[in-house]
């Protein structure tokens, strides 16, 4: 494991670089400067770079979202999202047909070509969790009440992540739901990050590939369960967990993970 001060320093060792986008290259507010500079830098250098986000909204939301953070429209032909693999899944009706929605209003357009399909709890054959209701964000008590006698139902996770941050202010994501599920004995089915699957939309078998990430539930456990190169970046999500380089193997050990580099933020 090596701290590395500067992408710069290996990057002609990859082909492929894989790179998370909330804590990486944005903070869900603005635009990270120095990440910015890296992947023109990569992108100079025709390196093939690939955006693997587990936010639960098709690729093209997510695209509209960094357009309007000024992300320049050449850096985006390669987005892959955890909600664009869902939502291939739900349209085959890969879980039966009506689902019950769990989650914001602002997801819905993940299951637009069949929002007729969109059903009560009661009647669903699956629950479709994106995230949190906008007026029950933190109560994880509501949930566990709502979804009490309908452990039996399988619930389908569009973003495995637990937490996120924007700016400074901590969120829950729909992973924290999913957990919560899983608790109570129901059955998770999850898309995005670490599961392989959502791998195979991003790279072929042969590229040299680095995966970068904040996350090392999600980013640096995807990696090593594909056994490619990983980079952490620490001041993400586990900003808060520890506070200098030399506390790093306890947390990747709390993990059970291991990672190539890390750096503070990504740059180049």
């Amino acid at each position: 494991m090596r701290n590395l001060n500067h992408l710069s320093e290996i990057f002609n060792s990859y082909d492929t670089y894989i790179i998370d986008l909330w804590g990486v290259m944005h903070n869900g507010i603005s635009l990270n400067p120095k990440a910015i500079e890296v992947i023109e830098n990569l992108n100079k250098n025709s390196k093939k770079i690939v955006f693997l986000s587990n936010a639960p909204r098709p690729s093209l939301k997510v695209i509209d979202f960094l357009k309007k953070m000024k992300m320049d429209e050449k850096f985006l032909s390669k987005v892959v999202t955890s909600g664009e693999a869902a939502m291939l899944a739900v349209n085959q009706y890969k879980f039966g047909k009506k689902f019950y929605h769990l989650g914001p209003v602002r997801d819905n357009s993940i299951f637009k070509k069949v929002e007729e399909n969109k059903t009560s709890l009661e009647k669903c054959d699956f629950i479709l969790c994106t995230g949190f209701f906008d007026e029950e964000e933190n109560d994880l008590n509501f949930y566990k009440s709502l979804l009490k006698g309908y452990t039996k139902k399988k619930l389908v996770c569009t973003n495995p992540d637990l937490v996120v941050h924007r700016g400074d202010i901590e969120e829950l994501c729909a992973g924290s739901i999913a957990k919560l599920f899983e608790s109570m004995g129901g059955e998770v089915i999850y898309y995005g990050k670490p599961h392989k699957e959502i791998y195979e939309m991003c790279f072929e078998k042969g590229e040299k590939v680095l995966a970068i990430g904040d996350n090392l539930r999600t980013d640096i456990k995807g990696a090593n369960n594909l056994n490619i190169d990983s980079l952490f970046i620490y001041n993400g999500v586990h900003k808060n967990e520890f506070k200098i380089d030399k506390d790093l193997p306890k947390l990747l050990i709390k993990y059970d993970v291991k990672t190539d580099y890390f750096q503070k933020e990504l740059k180049w």
